[in-house]
């Protein structure tokens, strides 16, 4: 999960392409919202390894997603069009994935960050990306909410997804422990 538009570094990009490297080279499928920016520079990398890609599009069909959106159609294997808009998209690419990463990031990012954090998932922050990963810390803090999510943080992308694996394979078989009440 990552910045689309806005202000991407090229440290970012080259991250995120390295970041769709390793989570393919893992053999698991990347998961993005099909969209420019961070997350087709990761589709990209997961693809040049034969990586499976799945792109979760707000838009309700092909010219919707392309027009309307503004988003590619290359580098992914699968595009699921879900006619629920940009925040409805969040929800959706979000439960169907077991990690998330977050790179870089603005407002779609942060709901997706707070979405997996709420339902406490294991989350990666790939540091020195840019955007809300530099934030994060902060708003974790001030949440002060259990969810069971936990969060590595890591500047090195291959690294990072073995951490977020090593803790989705301690708790993938454990119920969820977070707080319903909000």
């Amino acid at each position: 999960m990552g910045s689309a538009g806005g202000e991407m570094s090229k440290q970012a990009l080259e991250k995120s392409y390295l970041l769709g490297r390793a989570i393919a080279e893992r053999g698991c499928v990347l998961v993005t919202g099909g969209c420019p920016g961070l997350p087709f520079a990761a589709s990209k990398g997961a693809k040049d390894v034969n990586g499976f890609v799945i792109g979760i599009s707000p838009g309700i069909d092909l010219r919707e997603h392309v027009e309307l959106y503004k988003s590619p159609t290359e580098y992914m294997d699968v595009l699921i069009f879900t006619g629920s808009g940009l925040m409805g998209r969040e929800v959706i690419g979000v439960r169907s994935c077991d990690i998330i990463i977050i790179v870089g990031g603005r407002s779609g990012t942060l709901g997706e960050f707070c979405i997996a954090y709420d339902e406490g998932k294991p989350i990666g922050v790939l540091v020195g990306t840019g955007g809300i990963t530099e934030r994060l810390p902060d708003i974790v803090e001030s949440i002060k909410k259990e969810t069971g999510s936990e969060i590595i943080y890591d500047d090195e992308p291959y690294s990072l997804v073995d951490k977020t694996l090593s803790v989705y394979e301690k708790v993938k078989n454990n119920p969820r422990r977070y707080d319903a009440s909000g």
